[in-house]
């Protein structure tokens, strides 16, 4: 019985196919390597140059941040709440 288990631990979970790759990281890529409360111009200092996913392609965090109204972000909640509003919410575009 440990032998089949182990056989099924080597076999992946989910079969990947060849399939077109998608521009840019995550939302939460990037906010996951903030520390909150962080200033939006902290923000724009140290990913401003990441291009996130969007349903309009990859775009730099520092294009949608000209776009955010507020200043500050007490939590990581508040701050992907507030791209989400400038960039909206889709299925994002593949090559």
């Amino acid at each position: 019985m440990a032998d089949e288990d182990a056989d099924e631990a080597d076999e992946p979970a989910v079969e990947l196919g060849e399939r077109e790759s998608v521009e840019g990281v995550p939302l939460a890529r990037v906010s996951s390597r903030l520390t909150y409360g962080i200033e939006k111009s902290t923000v724009r200092r140290r990913e401003g140059d990441t291009e996130i996913r969007t349903p309009d392609g990859p775009t730099p965090l520092s294009d949608v941040l000209d776009s955010v109204e507020e200043t500050y972000f007490e939590r990581r909640q508040a701050f992907e709440e507030a791209v989400r509003a400038v960039v909206g919410s889709g299925p994002v575009p593949t090559e």
